[in-house]
């Protein structure tokens, strides 16, 4: 007679099988190694619960599945393109029951999402690859230990988001509303931010390089920690503050800089404010002694007239 270890490590197998998917395949979409996936389909270990929640939903099986008196079987997963029309099909004059996603844990290869609501806190530790986005609303979202690669987030409003520990890498943001997202931890490469509204937002301990970020709107925009390399920013930079950030090969173009603080501490005092370029810039005389001080290159800058 078989062990429960063994009776689960069978179902497990089973269940893979029949939707056609590698040990190697199914670690990955746990975030686990191969290892410890064969190690449960030969008995010698079990998942915990939370992973067989997440485990359940992968191989589209019910808990039950798992139990020795169940009956094999699989269900189907609704995609999520049915569901959301399910719920717009509900007869006229009954309440709609607002839907509440859970994405957390997940891998998301070219899918399109575009329209999505009431995330919030229900998207971390997710993989997410050529998927869209376009028009979502996001606003209090949590993304933490993300990895978002080649998506579009074209006019979403990801406002009071927070990024945490997450890569994002080669995404598209343009017309996006980011007012009041903070980022920390993160590595920002690569994507466009053209027209997006960066209000208040916050960058902590990131990375930011190589963006594209024409027309965007800064006020109250905060860089604290942050390493910004291979960048041009353009328009009116208003109340921002960049304080012991790294600068490589930053450029000011046809910038206004208003009341924008500058700061580095000891730990960048060699490079300070040297990384910056400034072409047809105009700044207010606080903003161009924070400059001054740091040693900034300030050819290019001219003062703002009261």
């Amino acid at each position: 007679m078989l062990n429960t270890n063994n009776m689960i490590g069978n179902k497990i197998a089973e269940a893979r099988k029949k939707i056609n998917i590698s040990q190697a395949e199914l670690a990955q979409r746990l975030f686990i190694s191969s290892q410890a996936v064969g190690k449960w389909e030969r008995g010698e270990s079990m998942p915990d619960i939370t992973t067989f929640n997440r485990l359940a939903e992968i191989l589209g099986v019910d808990l039950n599945y798992f139990s020795e008196s169940f009956q094999s079987k699989t269900t189907e997963v609704a995609p999520v393109e049915l569901l959301v029309k399910r719920s717009a099909e509900l007869p006229s004059g009954k309440q709609e029951k607002k839907l509440s996603w859970d994405m957390s844990n997940g891998n998301w290869v070219d899918a399109d999402f575009s329209g999505l609501k009431n995330l919030h806190e229900k998207f971390g530790s997710s993989n997410m690859q050529r998927c869209k986005f376009i028009g979502s609303e996001l606003s209090g979202l949590l993304l933490k230990s993300n990895n978002v690669d080649s998506c579009d987030f074209s006019g979403s409003d990801i406002s009071s988001s927070h990024i945490q520990n997450s890569s994002l890498v080669n995404n598209i943001f343009k017309n996006s509303s980011l007012r009041e997202a903070e980022f920390s931890g993160s590595h920002i490469k690569g994507c466009d931010f053209s027209d997006a509204d960066f209000t208040g937002a916050v960058f902590k301990s990131c990375a930011f390089e190589k963006n594209t970020v024409a027309n965007a709107v800064w006020n109250r925009t905060s860089f604290i920690g942050t390493a910004i390399a291979d960048m041009v920013f353009d328009g009116t930079l208003e109340d921002c503050y960049f304080e012991n950030s790294a600068f490589t090969r930053v450029t000011f173009q046809h910038a206004t800089l208003i009341n924008t603080f500058f700061k580095c501490n000891t730990f960048f005092k060699k490079k300070s404010l040297k990384g910056l370029r400034f072409i047809d810039c105009q700044a207010d005389r606080l903003t161009y002694e924070f400059l001054k001080s740091g040693k900034a290159d300030l050819t290019g800058i001219t003062l703002l007239t009261a």
